[in-house]
């Protein structure tokens, strides 16, 4: 059953979004989807709204059923939102789900179809070159898998899926692949795949129609054990992020966006050097304007800060910053860039931290809303 905070009524959801358009409310506000798992209190994916002008959030409203729509992606135009099911079954296969759905005048989402993943327990989306495919990496089956997108939104059976192999040094979780985030390079049509299991970030092309190919070189290698979870791209495409999970540390690469050469130039933990307990890092972000870089840390419950050099993308450690909860599996930083939203998978909560534009540190400003088990931010902006 959905907690009695999310039971909300048809005028509930108006008065978070009046009737009319989004469009009326973006002056002053900035709606934002919510990504869940659905073990227990949650039904799928919510709708919650951020004040631009104060800080404050919406209580969220459900906007569609779905089994673990445990990460999203909106196009472009915003009209159309793509989740994951993070399933270990779909239609008596051995693969996790992928649904399209058109987003209403209101914010609600209407389904229009769903395909298989390529693979169990799929985790991340993004939407590819020119948007005409989804890439989805699918955790639990170890491959990455594309399926094209039609004119409508609508998506079609999975046009190639790359089944990784290997392994790497921790035989509890790196006896086999397992991939966890798919990220393009911009201005290419590259996308990186990164495999914790095996501790590397593959390179692919993305075809016209929507297949991927092996790039030459294939892949970037991380150092053993690192568990490589998620990364960010510089706008130039020319520095690469990579978060290690089970390391808590991120990598920083020079990279060749014409031919995917790549050169390691640092590594940083995202730990203080006095924390003695268990952690695993899980998300990444660039601030838009590339001075900073955020990454959160599970165990240690924070968000850890950095200052990018703006000539050779090196880190400088700026400050680690509570997420006022218990793991942050996702952060999102609003389109505006003034403001930073943890999502709290294990307290169930989301709070709103303002962005210093000065230096890029991080101060809540007091706001936060419930949600069970959230896992992804996405903003839809117009």
């Amino acid at each position: 059953m959905i907690s009695s905070k999310l039971v909300l009524s048809a005028l509930a959801l108006c008065s978070l979004l009046p009737l009319g358009s989004l469009a009326n409310a973006q002056d002053s506000s900035q709606p934002f989807y919510i990504g869940t798992y659905t073990k227990g209190d949650s039904q799928g994916i919510y709708l919650s709204s951020l004040n631009l002008e104060d800080g404050s959030l919406s209580q969220p409203v459900l906007a569609a059923e779905l089994d673990n729509p445990s990460f999203l992606t909106i196009n472009g135009d915003h009209t159309h939102l793509y989740a994951v099911g993070e399933v270990s079954n779909f239609k008596d296969k051995a693969s996790g789900a992928v649904s399209a759905f058109a987003i209403n005048e209101d914010g609600t989402l209407k389904l229009l179809n769903q395909e298989a993943s390529g693979g169990r327990g799929p985790c991340h989306i993004l939407l590819g070159p020119d948007e005409k495919t989804v890439l989805v990496a699918n955790y639990g089956g170890g491959s990455f898998a594309s399926l094209p997108v039609t004119e409508d939104g609508k998506l079609k059976p999975a046009a190639s899926v790359m089944q990784q192999v290997g392994s790497s040094i921790d035989k509890s979780r790196q006896q086999g692949p397992h991939a966890h985030g798919m990220y393009l390079v911009p201005g290419t049509k590259l996308a990186l795949g990164v495999d914790l299991g095996v501790d590397k970030v593959m390179i692919y092309d993305v075809t016209d129609e929507g297949e991927l190919k092996p790039h030459d070189p294939a892949f970037i290698e991380i150092k053993p054990g690192s568990g490589p979870r998620h990364l960010a791209t510089n706008q130039a495409g020319d520095k690469i992020y990579v978060l290690n999970e089970m390391a808590s540390t991120v990598d920083v690469f020079e990279f060749d966006p014409q031919t995917g050469n790549s050169k390691h130039v640092q590594k940083l933990s995202t730990l203080p050097e006095d924390f003695d307990g268990s952690n695993t890092t899980a998300e990444i972000f660039l601030h838009p304007n590339g001075k900073w870089l955020y990454c959160s840390n599970r165990g240690h419950n924070s968000v850890a800060v950095f200052d990018v050099d703006q000539e050779t993308g090196k880190l400088t450690f700026v400050e680690h910053v509570s997420s006022m909860g218990e793991t942050p599996r996702s952060f999102q930083i609003a389109p505006q860039g003034k403001h930073l939203l943890i999502a709290n998978q294990n307290s169930g909560n989301i709070v709103v931290y303002e962005i210093n534009q000065e230096n890029g540190t991080l101060k809540s400003n007091g706001h936060q809303i419930d949600v069970p088990d959230p896992c992804c931010i996405d903003f839809r902006f117009d």
